[in-house]
């Protein structure tokens, strides 16, 4: 779906942006030129940055903790 007509910016653009490291509105302005022009999609485009942040974020931990073990040692009273 576009979120920025004016630069013809999609919503997986945005996410791949952010999989590249971007992480702030100001970040997707400098790389993808989104809210650059009117800044109508300035809203949506943060929106979708949190979400894309957050998918990362759950990705990233369910991969960490499936590599860890997790081990509990009894503490003594």
């Amino acid at each position: 779906m576009y979120v920025c007509i004016c630069k013809g910016i999609t919503d997986n653009q945005i996410r791949e942006a952010v999989e590249n490291g971007c992480d702030s509105l100001r970040d997707l302005r400098r790389e993808l030129g989104v809210g650059s022009q009117c800044g109508k999609c300035a809203r949506h485009a943060r929106q979708e940055l949190r979400e894309a942040r957050s998918a990362n974020q759950a990705t990233s931990f369910s991969h960490s903790s499936a590599c860890e073990p997790v081990v509990f040692w009894p503490q003594p009273a």
